[in-house]
């Protein structure tokens, strides 16, 4: 009986881009529920109407309604977008984000919004805010993203995320160098190739506000040192068409290490649910009772998904800043900050170090998201069992030993104050 259950599960230890498509999943047959879907609710309904003034009023409304910072703004100009024909280096993409819903925008094109469903995953849509006044706005959604965001970018999962290119002068990536998913885990030295990024970190280099030439010998050229330390962009382009001359390093690693987590927690998420719904369809199908806690392979496959979700959640191999860290915006910092889960002693996830190493407590904030708390039960329940152990100080295996006994203790404060069990 285990071999036969191992037979049949063993394909999901497989990836495949279109997993996610069958069930119990169905992610294009699904009616999402999202931050986008929530919205769209109240534009029917007339309870929350968008200034049309111009496109960055809808857009300033949009954030609004997303809880979004305008101060996370960040600009890219590599042509790896939906709209490749708009971007160039000088008129890059702008993208905002928040907690849980991302949305960018290319001068004169449409508005781009991915919004977190805790099961589906990011769902993409499209807004077209160039029609007559007279005509609704709406949100489509647009399955082509998958091309990028439901692949081999996205560990098999419809995701987000950043990709640092060697960028040609018009912004096309030079494909011959290859590119780079960028996490926690990314050297300083490889991030943002193809992007615009403001602030200051010492004498390190980063691929950031500069263009690669590709040379006779298949080699590369990029003059980094011209792009390091750059605290305003207007003598890069016109900034006057967007409402920030900046593109903050700070604001852009949480982007970073937000979409790789998030697409950590979705591909755990799917792999549990995948491996429940094949443990109940073989147990039906062989007249056995059926069990809803996961066994045998099922249960394996959780295990395992257990610790991809707490390398993510606890930045392991997390890259160190430069020597002598970063300084970004502190209007992002603010803003961030603002929507922070804060224990009693003003602790929280959220709260940043910037020397030689993003934040202050190395265990994400995005375990208080939607796709945490609505994550498959038996994958949190097991996921918070490990995490105890791991801040305890009791789970063996030394995977984590990088976390001191003060951090681990702190990380706990804040958690047992904040997050609901």
């Amino acid at each position: 009986m285990r071999l036969l259950i191992l037979i049949v599960l063993l394909p999901l230890l497989c990836s495949a881009e279109d997993e996610y498509e069958l069930p119990p999943i169905r992610y294009s047959e699904t009616q999402p529920h999202d931050p986008v879907q929530d919205l769209m609710k109240k534009l029917q309904s007339s309870q929350a109407p968008l200034n049309r003034t111009d496109v960055w009023t809808v857009i300033e409304d949009l954030m609004r309604h997303f809880e979004i910072p305008p101060e996370s703004q960040v600009l890219v100009f590599s042509k790896t977008s939906k709209q490749n024909d708009r971007i160039t280096p000088q008129t890059p993409r702008v993208i905002y984000f928040g907690d849980e819903t991302y949305l960018g925008y290319t001068l004169g094109g449409s508005i781009e919004v991915a919004a977190v469903d805790p099961k589906l995953g990011p769902v993409f849509y499209l807004m077209e805010p160039h029609v007559d006044l007279d005509q609704p706005l709406r949100f489509e959604r647009d399955q082509s993203c998958l091309s990028c965001h439901g692949g081999t970018f996205t560990p098999g999962v419809p995701g987000v995320l950043v990709r640092s290119v060697f960028p040609s002068i018009t912004g096309h990536p030079i494909l011959s160098q290859g590119s780079t998913v960028v996490d926690s885990t990314t050297p300083f030295s490889d991030r943002w190739g193809g992007w615009y990024v403001t602030g200051t970190h010492g004498d390190a280099v980063h691929r950031g506000n500069v263009i690669a030439t590709e040379k006779a010998d298949n080699t590369c050229e990029m003059p980094v040192d011209q792009g390091a330390n750059v605290v305003s962009l207007t003598g890069f382009f016109d900034t006057r068409p967007y409402p920030r001359a900046s593109s903050d390093i700070v604001a852009l690693m949480v982007l970073e290490h937000q979409t790789s987590v998030q697409n950590a927690l979705t591909k755990a998420n799917h792999s549990a649910l995948r491996a429940l719904h094949m443990q109940t369809s073989l147990q039906k199908e062989l007249g056995e009772p059926v069990q809803h806690e996961p066994v045998s392979t099922a249960r394996r496959i959780i295990e395992h998904c257990v610790e991809d979700v707490l390398d993510a959640l606890l930045f392991k191999d997390e890259a160190a800043l430069p020597e002598g860290g970063i300084e970004g915006d502190e209007a992002f910092q603010t803003a961030f900050g603002k929507t922070a889960h804060r224990n009693s002693e003003g602790r929280s996830l959220k709260d940043f170090q910037l020397l030689n190493r993003l934040f202050k407590y190395r265990c994400s904030y995005m375990i208080h998201s939607r796709t945490f708390d609505q994550m498959q039960p038996a994958l949190r329940q097991a996921v918070l069992a490990r995490l105890d152990a791991v801040l305890a100080g009791t789970e063996n295996s030394g995977r984590y030993d990088y976390l001191g006994e003060s951090e681990r203790r702190q990380i706990r404060g804040i958690l047992d104050e904040t997050l609901t069990r």
